[in-house]
């Protein structure tokens, strides 16, 4: 099924954060959204999940007016539109194996949530997502003694323990060094291409976007600029979403980059043995 925002806006007192957005997503693919800090990305992600709710417009998900979702129908489709943020939103004083398993609160009855009851059959499950994601000797820690990229890559199994439709990833790597944030992207590719999970990310690196996303979507004040594939993203494209510098200067790219060459790591991933997993495993 498809997503589809029409007219979505949303206003903050005077100021448009997000300026009457019309795109479809279809099933299944994987959407990069680039623009500089204040371009309404994550207003936009966020709406998407109805962390915040649009001023007008409306958003449809096949058949379903998710805008008008409200009660028991809201918290599914939150449920089955997974978020990952920045700053991984775990809870740090508990074990890493009980994050995970906290995206199964929304598949379950209050009364075993207010317990904190899981199931052996969520346990296993929740094992197998931290080996998937190569942190599974991770299981026993508290979450606040990992790293920043073991953090996220939690938060990516976490959010896979609620089974989503959609997976919203707003910034998932801007706050980690290249190296785990090429592991984290590998994992969420992963997923869009074993699962056909739709995944729309908030990216601050265009070299990112271009190698792991197979449509771009560009803000700039709080309105669409760009919605096209790596291969069409241009430079005059790159500089009607970035802007000019003082001087009048297109942006370099060098600026956005996260300083690994992702697309020769790209064209050696055929090669590379053990999956995600033992990449994982080997960097972390």
């Amino acid at each position: 099924m498809a997503f589809e925002l029409r007219n979505i806006t949303r206003r903050f007192g005077d100021r448009v954060a997000v300026n009457a957005v019309n795109v479809e997503i279809p099933q299944g693919q994987m959407v990069g959204i680039i623009g500089r800090s204040g371009a309404g990305k994550s207003t936009l992600l966020r709406m998407i999940n109805r962390l915040q709710e649009p001023s007008s417009g409306s958003m449809h998900f096949g058949c379903v007016e998710v805008s008008a979702l409200k009660g028991a129908s809201l918290r599914n489709w939150q449920r089955d539109c997974a978020m990952i943020f920045q700053q991984f939103n775990l809870v740090p004083r508990l074990d890493v194996l009980t994050n995970v398993m906290l995206g199964r609160l929304n598949h379950r009855s209050t009364v075993l949530s207010l317990l904190n009851i899981f199931s052996d059959d969520e346990r296993l499950a929740a094992i197998a997502a931290l080996e998937r994601l190569g942190i599974e000797q991770t299981a026993l820690q508290r979450a606040g003694t990992l790293s920043g990229g073991q953090q996220q890559r939690v938060a990516i199994a976490r959010a896979l323990m609620q089974a989503p439709k959609m997976l919203l990833a707003d910034e998932p790597i801007a706050s980690l060094d290249p190296l785990n944030a090429k592991i984290v992207m590998d994992a969420l590719r992963d997923i869009n291409e074993r699962e056909g999970i739709t995944v729309i990310t908030n990216l601050h690196t265009l070299d990112t976007a271009r190698s792991y996303c197979e449509r771009i979507i560009g803000m700039a004040h709080g309105s669409v600029v760009f919605d096209g594939t790596p291969s069409e993203l241009t430079a005059a494209a790159v500089q009607e979403i970035y802007g000019s510098d003082r001087d009048g200067a297109g942006i370099d790219e060098t600026m956005t980059s996260t300083s690994i060459n992702i697309p020769a790591a790209q064209a050696n991933r055929e090669q590379e043995s053990g999956g995600i997993g033992t990449l994982a495993s080997a960097r972390a």
